[in-house]
């Protein structure tokens, strides 16, 4: 059985969907963010020492880092299905797209989270760093989906749950409306069964929002 302990509001969100999607047996134990702090409460540092989530226990091990639990999932449970296979050259830009979202992509949309929680998103070269790099890279991905219904070989894959919750991000705070084909792409994920389940799940288990 996998343990997926679960904090709201967090790149979890990947995980979660990708267990729904896999349709393995597992057991959600969820962890709440403070409501004032928005940080992990310390209940996530009783499962591993940094805290945070996603965290999967797993044949007796403890996994942390969401890019390497959805591969590891993949790799044992789905490898025919939600990965191009090693010797296609889909391959390479599938492992390329699952870094893009926890690297490239992500730098600037911590730093820009960050900033304006902190109240210093006034500062010019900060505040011009961010939107020059979130545009590049945002154009980059939008020229990229044009045309297509999922990132890799237009088929599901571990590259789109990855993306996912930036794409989430980036949509409720309405920063999507120049990238029509990332748009086009998120409403299309956003449709599907897994990801409807595991959303429901996400607000079921999310009493921050509720408060």
């Amino acid at each position: 059985m996998i343990r997926l302990h679960h904090l709201n509001q967090s790149r979890s969100l990947r995980t979660l969907w990708l267990l729904e999607e896999l349709g393995q047996p597992y057991e959600l134990i969820s962890h709440q963010r403070d409501a004032k702090t928005h940080l992990a409460p310390d209940s996530l540092k009783a499962v591993h020492p940094l805290g945070k989530s996603p965290v999967i226990e797993m044949d007796g091990e403890v996994y942390t880092e969401s890019g390497a639990i959805i591969e590891m999932l993949i790799e044992r449970f789905a490898p025919d299905s939600l990965r191009p296979a090693i010797d296609n050259s889909d391959y390479g830009h599938y492992l390329q797209w699952i870094n893009f979202a926890e690297s490239s992509l992500m730098v600037p949309l911590l730093l820009d989270l960050f900033t304006k929680k902190a109240g210093v998103n006034d500062n010019e070269f900060l505040s011009g760093y961010i939107s020059e790099e979130k545009h590049k890279l945002l154009s980059y991905l939008n020229d990229e989906l044009e045309g297509k219904s999922f990132i890799v070989g237009n088929k599901l894959s571990g590259a789109d749950f990855m993306l996912s919750f930036n794409l989430m991000m980036l949509a409720q705070s309405k920063q999507l409306e120049r990238y029509p084909h990332i748009v086009q792409y998120t409403r299309q994920l956003s449709a599907l069964d897994s990801y409807q389940r595991a959303m429901r799940l996400e607000a079921n288990h999310d009493k921050t929002s509720a408060a």
